[in-house]
């Protein structure tokens, strides 16, 4: 699977991987009717075949299909990189299944014949948790960039003050003047946008430093 920048727009999407053509055909329309855009597949091999779009979405899968289960696919996702929200759909289900596939993470587990509203309310939400995802996954590459445009000895520097080192220290430590240290401290103040010291800590801890 690739994921290309299809759509740069908050359009969201929901794909649906379900054997059955009426059931795809029938959830279509439902999704339409409530002005949401569904992309279609027979399968998990088609799923993975299909660009995901740069937009919020939510994955419906039927839990038993030829081939590849929905289950299955759900536990391989993780290894495939792929983090959108899962809500399960069958006409086979039982608890068990549907305890594992919540501690597996999904959304929801439905078992068919649903009520409308409720896939519609787990779709909803699939969407945005995957909203929110992408705000903070967006955040964190910036982060990233401005963590990139540091020098290595701004890099060092940052790492050590966000410790709680005073200028002193660092000097000490990396065997530079005083001067150099407060230097870089304020060149990777300003790249990293960081108004004060608890800022700069914060940006680190979401930077995993």
């Amino acid at each position: 699977m690739t994921t290309g920048s299809v759509s740069a727009s908050d359009n969201a999407v929901v794909y649906i991987v379900d054997d059955d053509s009426s059931v795809r055909a029938a959830l279509e329309d439902l999704l339409a009717s409530v002005g949401l855009r569904a992309v279609t597949f027979d399968s998990t091999k088609a799923f993975l075949a299909h660009t995901v779009e740069d937009a919020p979405a939510c994955l419906v899968l039927d839990v038993r299909m030829p081939g590849q289960s929905g289950m299955d696919f759900h536990r391989q996702m993780i290894e495939l990189g792929i983090a959108l929200p899962v809500v399960f759909i069958t006409g086979h289900g039982d608890i068990a299944m549907g305890v594992q596939a919540m501690k597996s993470g999904a959304i929801e587990f439905l078992t068919k014949p649903f009520r409308d509203q409720s896939l519609l309310d787990a779709i909803h939400q699939g969407i945005e948790e995957d909203r929110e995802r992408r705000k903070r996954a967006a955040s964190l590459a910036e982060l990233q960039a401005r963590w990139s445009s540091l020098t290595v000895g701004e890099q060092d520097v940052m790492r050590l003050v966000v410790q709680g080192l005073l200028n002193k220290q660092i000097a000490s430590r990396l065997a530079l003047s005083e001067i150099t240290v407060k230097v870089r401290r304020g060149h990777a103040m300003r790249k990293m946008q960081a108004n004060s010291l608890a800022e700069l800590v914060r940006i680190s801890e979401k930077l995993g430093m």
